[in-house]
């Protein structure tokens, strides 16, 4: 009777033993590798990218994710703890920093009116582009172009550039789009394939499939949008929670994004750093 209580006693502390060591285990994997969570601005997408691939580099234990919602749904993706660090191309309303909400400026980005490399227009004033979006002008010939209806494309309601331009040109609420859609790359791919369309799409998002207009005889480029020429420009924001500490990965990650040694990555993701 005695040997099976002790062969019992015996089993049951090796099965213990054996348990705990696969728990230790366990907890000494996750605490090596960590995932930071970002989430908004489809503007954003290059340098989240190129900061997120520079920082693993040298931190290959954490993963660094981007989920493209928007810039609205990303502040409000941090509002509701669902991400670690927010991605907004809008500074915050005064609303928002109430609610305990906190912007800091990554960079600065120039919003490039698109058109379709067919187009014979190659420059606006910010006045004909607000009444562009605004209905009161509706052909191209009208600026010079080709005798055609001007096809209004845009982002949705919500939308960090949309936001942005809307607010630079003073449109708000007055813009009549022929589309509105969900993200920078639709934008481009929708006026690169209509001769007649326009749109605004963020600096760093134009390929050959559109031209960028000059906007009153100035180019955007970095040191156009740095010295404040170029008119159309908005900011790149982290978002974060005033009184809700970042994780030790997720505070890593944000403080390299914002120091010196992360302005050539973000210069060569076509923005303008402000570090």
């Amino acid at each position: 009777m005695k040997k099976n209580i002790f062969k019992t006693l015996a089993v049951t502390s090796l099965a213990g033993l054996m348990m705990f060591g696969m728990t230790a285990c366990g907890s000494s994997d996750s605490s090596e590798a960590a995932t930071v969570s970002t989430d908004g601005s489809t503007s954003m997408e290059e340098v989240i990218m190129a900061l997120s691939e520079s920082y693993k580099a040298d931190n290959e234990n954490v993963d660094v994710t981007y989920n493209p919602t928007g810039s609205g749904s990303g502040i409000t993706a941090v509002q509701e703890g669902r991400c670690d660090i927010g991605l907004s191309s809008r500074a915050l309303t005064d609303e928002e920093k109430a609610s305990g909400l906190v912007e800091t400026e990554i960079a600065l980005d120039g919003i490039a009116m698109v058109v379709n490399p067919e187009n014979p227009v190659k420059d606006l004033t910010v006045d004909q582009i607000a009444k562009i979006y605004t209905g009161e002008i509706t052909n191209w010939s009208e600026v010079g172009g080709n005798d055609e209806e001007i096809v209004v494309i845009g982002r949705e309601a919500g939308s960090g550039t949309r936001d942005g331009f809307e607010s630079i040109t003073g449109t708000e609420d007055k813009c009549q789009y022929r589309q509105e859609l969900t993200s920078t790359g639709d934008v481009i791919a929708t006026v690169g394939e209509n001769s007649a369309a326009i749109g605004y799409a963020s600096l760093a998002s134009v390929n050959d499939s559109v031209v960028a207009l000059t906007v009153e005889g100035v180019e955007p480029n970095e040191d156009t949008i740095l010295s404040g020429d170029y008119k159309i420009q908005r900011g790149f924001y982290f978002i974060t929670k005033e009184d809700t500490p970042l994780t030790d990965a997720a505070q890593a990650f944000f403080d390299f994004a914002t120091s010196d040694d992360a302005t050539d990555i973000i210069s060569e993701a076509g923005v303008v750093p402000v570090a």
